[in-house]
């Protein structure tokens, strides 16, 4: 067989390759010097003249035939004659950042490994040291965001993240979604204090600040009061989802008081006809099968009580599910909270009782529909890292590895 000379291409600008060496140790260097032209002087602007070499760098690129590749450079010198002092500097190269020890499109291959993997797997991978990737993460990824990306931000969602399970170690992200539909992650804040939040929303450069039109949150006073006070003209809507959770709970509560009595007051043959109305009680009437429907008439023959909260549930689940304005929406929810006072159970007290005080919030989701579903599936996407990743704890760090799972493929090229 006819030996065949590979033309080595690198895809490095201004690049020279003058000398190729597959080592022992399974790698390939390559010598390479720069071919662009002279810098301008930072002081006069004009054109510098060579002044010799630096110390020999060794970069890693990308690798080659599957092996990995270094790259062995000399920078150039320049002197500026035109200037007192005659000022001396270092070539800097495009595709090299400073005190890297890889090649910017290096640097961005370990990023684009990392996504929706490991750090310890791609140590492994490329056989380098933990450092090496973080660094690579630190260089290309952005550690807070950058405004000047949007030029509207339409509807923001809040939520908390727990650090640390049972240690009350909190952070708040703030995300948006924009009118076309892309979801962007804005910021993660130390805390969940109101005064944190709002000076995260006064830092939004104003322009940006006017565009937002809803804000979507739970329940929690801090984030509601941040919200109204930074965007008083926009919409702040308690999230449907939170809502829900709540009012549903009264059911719970009726069925965790009833089950026992009626375990104690039926036979064995009548309880076990009740088994599996657990997972029923949390459908509406129309997703139940006529097995389900069955099995619930015969709990609420039983408990008359576990049916009238069912029932409220339901209607109230059924207000949420009909398109419908907001003076509307407010007169069926004061009805609702009048029936919940006048029936015989009282699990749903404290339920009448968030509808007084944020009556408006919990309205609002009938203006335009908004709610923190967007929010809830980045939440998907947080506790996935979580589980892959351990340690996870400084805010920046968090920032970018939330922003390279949500937007890692748009924001690289992929």
């Amino acid at each position: 067989m006819v030996g065949v000379t590979i033309p080595v291409v690198l895809e490095l600008p201004d690049v020279l390759v003058i000398g190729v060496e597959p080592c022992s140790d399974g790698t390939y260097r390559i010598a390479v010097q720069s071919t662009a032209e002279a810098p301008c002087c930072d002081r006069c602007g004009r054109r510098c003249s060579p002044h010799g070499h630096d110390e020999e760098i060794q970069l890693r690129h990308l690798a080659i035939l599957g092996k990995p590749c270094i790259l062995e450079l000399r920078p150039r010198r320049f002197i500026c004659l035109n200037c007192a002092g005659t000022p001396t500097s270092t070539e800097r190269l495009i595709w090299h950042q400073q005190r890297s020890p890889h090649t910017r499109a290096y640097d961005e291959y370990l990023v684009r490994s990392v996504l929706h993997s490991t750090v310890a797997d791609t140590v492994r991978k490329e056989g380098l040291g933990e450092g090496a990737v973080l660094g690579a993460l630190r260089r290309v990824l952005p550690q807070q965001v950058n405004w000047t990306r949007f030029s509207s931000l339409d509807t923001l969602g809040i939520d908390e993240i727990a650090l640390r399970k049972g240690h009350a170690s909190f952070v708040t992200r703030v995300t948006c979604k924009t009118a076309d539909g892309q979801v962007h992650l804005l910021g993660v804040l130390d805390g969940r204090e109101k005064s944190t939040v709002l000076a995260f929303f006064a830092s939004i450069p104003e322009a940006l600040r006017h565009t937002v039109q809803h804000v979507c949150s739970d329940l929690y006073e801090g984030y509601l009061q941040a919200a109204r006070e930074a965007f008083p003209w926009a919409k702040v809507t308690a999230d449907r989802f939170h809502v829900s959770k709540l009012f549903r709970a009264g059911v719970d509560t009726v069925r965790k008081q009833e089950m026992p009595r009626l375990k104690k007051e039926l036979s064995d043959e009548q309880y076990k006809e009740l088994r599996g109305t657990y997972w029923s009680l949390r459908k509406p009437p129309e997703a139940l099968t006529p097995e389900e429907a069955k099995g619930l008439k015969k709990l609420f023959d039983y408990s008359p009580a576990l049916h009238t909260a069912y029932q409220l549930a339901a209607s109230l689940t059924d207000i949420f599910d009909c398109d419908l304005d907001k003076e509307i929406a407010i007169a069926l929810l004061r009805q609702w909270q009048q029936a919940a006072r006048d029936a015989s159970v009282r699990s749903f007290d404290r339920f009448v009782n968030t509808l007084d005080k944020h009556m408006d919030e919990i309205a609002n989701y009938f203006v335009a529909f908004k709610n923190s579903g967007f929010v809830e599936g980045i939440n998907n996407k947080v506790k996935t890292l979580k589980r892959r990743c351990y340690g996870l704890f400084r805010l920046d760090h968090l920032f970018q590895r939330i922003f390279l799972d949500l937007e890692g493929y748009a924001f690289l090229g992929v």
